[in-house]
């Protein structure tokens, strides 16, 4: 996606080998033009999947996942990093390492957002070691539902999430796929 590969050139910092900041658009401040364009994109790539239902991670999915919910017709599901006093029964969770900030979290979602038979497109923001990925396939499995698809915003190709995500039978598309963040410079997959 052409839009969303200038945009990192243009507004994202390299902090090292392994760390994209793109925080001025995606993380921190979202870019309603920019989430609008990647949920069409989304649901372009995934049309024909007979979605019912876009699952994400807290927070930073939640902007490209309610695009790709909107263009889809469909609702958006978030799974929760942080135990919320609302949510006792009929709980459905999942273990995910964050290489960003190295560390685990319980992810968690109600029994009453997705159900067996749903077909579920999961969006995230990155992809890197593809741990959050498989949490949601695994949240979704629980659940009887159908993973049917992952898109993610930006991917870190040089690390093995996509392959771990793909070796799953799971769909995987991503919009800006990186294939070196060395020198400072982003160099993308051609």
């Amino acid at each position: 996606m052409e839009a969303l590969k200038q945009k990192i050139v243009q507004e994202g910092k390299v902090l090292s080998e392994h760390v994209l900041k793109v925080d001025s658009f995606i993380n921190h401040q979202m870019d309603p033009f920019l989430m609008k364009q990647i949920g069409e994109e989304f649901a372009t790539r995934f049309q024909d999947k007979g979605i019912t239902k876009v699952l994400t991670i807290e927070s930073s999915g939640i902007g490209p996942g309610l695009m790709a919910a909107l263009e889809l017709k469909v609702p958006m599901v978030f799974a929760r990093k942080r135990k919320s006093l609302t949510l006792k029964e009929g709980l459905i969770t999942a273990t995910v390492y964050s290489f960003t900030k190295q560390e685990s979290n319980e992810v968690t979602i109600s029994s009453n957002y997705i159900q067996e038979g749903d077909r579920v497109l999961i969006i995230d923001d990155f992809l890197a070691n593809g741990q959050a990925a498989l949490g949601l396939i695994d949240i979704v499995k629980q659940a009887g539902a159908i993973p049917v698809g992952v898109g993610i915003v930006i991917e870190k190709s040089f690390q093995n999430g996509h392959q771990l995500v793909k070796d799953t039978g799971v769909q995987v598309e991503s919009l800006a796929r990186i294939a070196s963040l060395k020198d400072g410079k982003v160099e993308f997959v051609d």
